[in-house]
């Protein structure tokens, strides 16, 4: 392996989960691609056949996007917003203000459905995507 190559195997070892989804999602909307299961990973249980591919289109994470809110709820969707991120109040101001934006890039099924709930409580819409 070249010296360049090394450097990038080093520099991908360093980052963190979040930021190693982050690039995935970057280089796949700069190389118009989607990434796929691996190879090592469909090869493990061939004996599951048909019966396993409707199970893999299943997504297992999802990002929830603050779409719009009214602006008589807009204080109601500001202190969920700060509940479900954690972020001080501007940064969820302009967040609200900003919409549609993402409210949580990454979550379960069961965060996604929590959170969507809370939203509509809260006077907020939201879209659940699957990742």
């Amino acid at each position: 392996m070249s010296k360049s190559l090394e450097q990038i195997v080093e520099d991908l070892s360093a980052l963190s989960v979040l930021d190693m989804a982050k690039l995935k999602t970057m280089l796949e909307d700069s190389w118009g691609v989607k990434a796929a299961a691996a190879p090592m990973m469909m090869a493990a249980a061939p004996a599951a056949g048909a019966a396993a591919a409707p199970a893999a289109a299943e997504a297992t994470e999802f990002q929830v996007v603050l779409e719009k809110t009214g602006d008589d709820k807009k204080i109601g969707v500001i202190k969920f917003v700060r509940e479900v991120t954690g972020l001080g109040l501007k940064e969820a101001k302009d967040l609200v203000e900003g919409a549609p934006k993402p409210l949580k890039p990454t979550c379960n099924k069961a965060e996604a459905d929590e959170i969507s709930k809370k939203a509509a409580a809260a006077g907020a819409a939201v879209t659940v995507k699957p990742l």
